[in-house]
């Protein structure tokens, strides 16, 4: 208010000043200076929130142009609503109350015009009106409510957390934006200072006996006009540190029961301990202190779980131990001791493990065999293998050799375990042979109970000088027919497939000396073919073949013949081959397997001519049906029509003839010894000349045949005629019998029928293979 009326009592001070000069005296410097503006005023100011009657007197506005008509105008945003200016007198009011927080200054334009025509007298000036702060807002925090941490066991004083109120009011105006902090509540181990910043009053807050508080905190202003204040709620959560040791829980004994055959690895079972610490700062660990068995098992940590698992490191025998005591525990290596009030006793618990006794598998003495054998060699004892039963019953075991693993069948093994070579082996066929002997369990009686095991058994053949030196690649030689005396055809080497030791010397000799080439040997495991004569003669010979005997210095000594074929070919001036023919392939046979191609082919020839000689057999007793199963096809009786139908051509008339005439009768197979059904069968007696049996004469004979099969347990099957009427070949429907046809042509081999009981005898015996027609190869 006091700098409003300063400002006003200048303005006039200054217009006087301005009235005063003469305005008769010429202006010489008017046209070299700027000319003064003609508004007279200061900046005006305001207090806002006041307390008086509206309108508020704000300022004065004033110029230097006296007119009688002139009038004072104000423009801008909040002319003519909050801001009104007197015409007349120039005097500006405020109309509302005005407050800082929301606009601290107002843009305004003056204007002096004529009240008649509203032209400007003077251009426009513009101005501002300024809010003068008072202290009339109380300090808001941020939030209601905050969230803060602080790690427990901390030394007093530690910080927590800042906490921020804020007051509206103008900072630059002393202790308007001052604020002061106070707790209102919880305030027994926490304070705060005038920063916001909250801190511990007490040392080492435990996480385990309160983990989370609740403060209020008042933030007040420091002169504020209401006496009004703020606050806030803070939650502090004390962060967990590992200050607290395991303990066992009660009762601090741990009984186990576990079979002798646990794998080693698995949970035995589990130690459980208390910590109240959260689990990133459990790291229990579990320490066997009193006993012997350290070296027997092991405790692994769960953290999630807070409980230890007790392992075995090696396998358990019930026949050694059958019960481990021993005392474990429990610590924290990572524990501050300078957290800890004391330490508890209750962090060691006895364990006890009793062992069950359990069926197991032999136990082999070792974890594999390792056996040596010479080759080509039978041996009563390779090696023995030795299995025990670990249980008290020490039973019997049992010894096998797998079929996988032994597959030509080389080896057997004894009840004791002993093995033995069936053959003779090679070494160069096999120089290992890894068998897997398994080793069952026996009861009482020899049988297995189940209970077996295995082990691998390396038989190492060791090598014997049985292999005759030999090339050591196939060699194709070739010479010119014109070639010199002394001319080198080509260097041969050895090889041998036995084990060559490094001091082997290997000899060359030829195994003739009507040739025309000479060898000589290297003394280095080579030799040289050369020329002996001269010029050769392709038109006598094109090929020379040249028996190389090769010797080695084993024990004993063996010489193998190897044949070099060397070609004779033309060559031209420089000795280049221009014509050669093609060698045949020589290739070394030894006498054994000539033999066995011999006896090959022998075999394969005699089985050719059985086949076919079974062939003609077969034939020949189809054609005289004199076979077992077409016996018991023949008929009893025959009645010729005559020999318009050529029914003489078709089938043996003497069996019928002699079934009539009381003839002798074809010799029976010996492999029928039951008697025949037709020996019963009797011919009615013939009617006189001229007279004619009438059908029942015929339907009587059929139905006796027909009973006497039925009630004939040996005879043949139920399906077989007695009376049969034969048609001829001249006849269109052919021939309906069966006797002709042969069994072999079928695809169907009734051979099984012989596994079918005495009730299908007669079916076998008529459809399978005829004994006495089948040859054995």
């Amino acid at each position: 208010m006091l700098a409003t009326v300063l400002g006003t009592y200048m303005g006039l001070l200054v217009a006087a000043a301005v009235a005063a000069r003469d305005p008769t005296q010429p202006d010489t410097l008017s046209t070299h200076r700027r000319q003064k503006r003609d508004w007279i005023w200061n900046q005006m100011h305001i207090d806002e929130e006041k307390n008086d009657p509206l309108p508020y007197y704000v300022g004065k506005l004033k110029s230097s142009v006296n007119r009688k008509n002139a009038k004072y105008v104000l423009k801008g945003e909040s002319a003519n609503s909050i801001f009104q200016v007197n015409a007349d007198t120039g005097d500006v009011y405020a109309f509302a109350r005005l407050d800082r927080e929301k606009v601290s200054e107002y843009s305004l334009v003056a204007l002096i015009v004529d009240k008649d025509t509203n032209k400007n007298l003077e251009p426009p000036s513009n101005f501002t009106i300024k809010v003068h702060d008072i202290n009339d807002n109380w300090p808001v925090f941020t939030h209601r409510l905050f969230n803060a941490s602080v790690l427990e066991m901390s030394p007093g004083g530690t910080s927590v957390t800042r906490l921020t109120a804020m007051d509206a009011d103008d900072p630059t105006v002393a202790d308007h934006a001052t604020v002061m902090y106070q707790i209102l509540k919880g305030g027994e181990n926490f304070a705060i200072d005038n920063s916001g910043l909250i801190s511990t009053t007490k040392q080492n807050l435990d996480r385990e006996v309160q983990a989370n508080y609740e403060i209020v905190v008042e933030a007040r202003d420091a002169e504020g006009l209401k006496g009004e204040s703020g606050t806030a709620t803070v939650l502090i959560t004390l962060q967990d540190v590992n200050d607290n040791f395991p303990i066992f829980a009660q009762p601090a004994m741990y009984t186990f029961v576990v079979p002798e055959d646990i794998r080693v690895g698995s949970s035995v079972g589990s130690l459980f301990v208390e910590d109240p610490d959260e689990p990133q700062n459990r790291k229990t660990k579990f320490d066997i202190v009193q006993g012997e068995y350290r070296d027997t098992f092991t405790i692994e940590t769960d953290p999630t779980r807070n409980e230890g698992i007790i392992k075995p490191m090696k396998p358990l025998d019930y026949e050694l131990i059958q019960k481990y005591s021993f005392i474990v525990e429990a610590t924290d290596p990572t524990i501050n001791l300078g957290y800890l009030k004391g330490i508890s006793g209750k962090n060691k618990a006895r364990v006890v493990i009793n062992i069950l006794d359990v069926d197991e598998p032999p136990v082999f003495q070792k974890h594999f065999y390792h056996f040596l054998l010479k080759e080509n060699q039978k041996k009563n004892l390779i090696g023995s293998v030795l299995a025990k039963d670990p249980d008290k019953a020490g039973r019997k075991i049992g010894y096998s050799i797998r079929k996988t693993s032994d597959k030509g069948q080389f080896f057997r093994i004894t009840k004791q375990g002993d093995i033995h070579n069936e053959k003779e082996l090679d070494r160069e066929i096999y120089p290992w042979y890894n068998l897997t002997v398994e080793a069952n369990e026996l009861d009482l009686h020899g049988n297995p109970t189940g209970k077996e095991s295995i082990v691998q058994v390396h038989i190492e053949v060791l090598d014997e000088n049985d292999n005759a030196p030999e090339f050591a690649q196939p060699y194709e030689p070739k010479v010119c027919e014109n070639a010199a005396h002394g001319k080198l055809v080509v260097q041969i080497s050895a090889v041998d497939k036995d084990i060559t030791p490094q001091n082997v010397k290997f000899k060359f000799a030829l195994g003739t000396d009507d040739s025309n080439f000479t060898l000589i040997d290297n003394h280095d495991n080579t030799a040289n073919i050369t020329v002996k004569y001269g010029p050769f003669d392709r038109e006598h010979a094109k090929f020379h073949y040249l028996p190389v005997l090769i010797a080695d210095n084993g024990s004993p000594s063996l010489t193998g013949t190897s044949t070099l074929t060397v070609v004779v070919c033309k060559c031209n001036q420089q000795g280049t081959f221009t014509f050669c023919e093609e060698a045949v392939a020589q290739a070394g046979v030894s006498i054994q397997a000539l033999v066995a191609i011999f006896l090959c082919i022998l075999t394969i020839t005699v089985i050719t001519l059985l086949f076919f000689l079974r062939r003609r057999l077969r034939k020949q007793a189809r054609a005289h049906g004199k076979g077992v199963t077409e016996i018991h096809e023949q008929l009893v009786t025959y009645d010729e029509e005559g020999g318009g139908e050529m029914d003489t051509t078709c089938y043996d008339v003497s069996v019928l003839t002699s079934a009539r005439s009381g003839a002798a009768k074809p010799p029976r197979s010996v492999l029928d010894t039951r008697p025949p059904i037709y020996a019963t069968a009797q011919k009615p007696p013939r009617m006189a000349q001229g007279m004619h049996s009438g059908p029942g004469e015929m339907a009587a004979m059929i139905e006796v045949k027909k009973d006497e099969a039925d009630h004939d347990g040996s005879g043949p099957p139920y399906d077989t005629l007695h009376i049969y009427d034969y048609e001829g070949s001249e006849s269109i429907a052919e021939s309906l019998s069966s006797l002709g046809t042969d069994s072999t042509d079928s695809d169907i081999d009734y051979d099984f029928l012989n596994d079918w009981g005495p009730r299908f005898k007669m079916l076998a015996e008529m459809y399978g293979s005829n004994p006495w027609e089948e040859l054995i190869y």
